[in-house]
């Protein structure tokens, strides 16, 4: 069983967040039957998996998140990796460097560094070009 597997209890992240398996599973376009399969122990297809941790675990509204979004970030992750890193501990800083929702202590992964960020601008077109 993979780490992922053993950490998504449907269940247990459905009544952290108070919620019937109504409200809970139409948010990610599962009916409330099929919700209940899963929560039964019933295997759930991966793209309901990835829904369930976007939508309830890292609470994404998924409504407000555009292609352009993932293009940014990519791009960022191969042209400027220190850039990206760096935006990414201050964010986590400006947070507080923690998850305050009701899924806070269920682990979903390693610890990043939050050392102090630091932020420097991305290269000019002429810096780019090697001008």
């Amino acid at each position: 069983m993979k780490f992922f597997d053993r950490v998504l209890n449907p269940r247990e992240i459905r009544r952290r967040l108070g919620m019937n398996q109504e409200q809970f599973w139409t948010q990610i376009g599962v009916t409330q039957s099929g919700g209940s399969r899963y929560e039964s122990g019933r295997e759930m297809p991966r793209p309901v998996k990835e829904l369930l941790r976007l939508v309830h675990v890292e609470q994404i509204d998924l409504s407000q998140v555009k292609r352009i979004d993932f293009e940014i970030i990519s791009y960022l992750k191969e042209a400027h990796p220190d850039l990206y890193r760096s935006l990414r501990r201050a964010a986590r800083h400006r947070a507080g460097g923690h998850d305050t929702s009701a899924l806070a202590d269920i682990p979903l992964g390693a610890a990043e560094d939050l050392g102090p960020p630091t932020v420097e601008p991305p290269a000019t077109a002429g810096e780019a070009r090697g001008d």
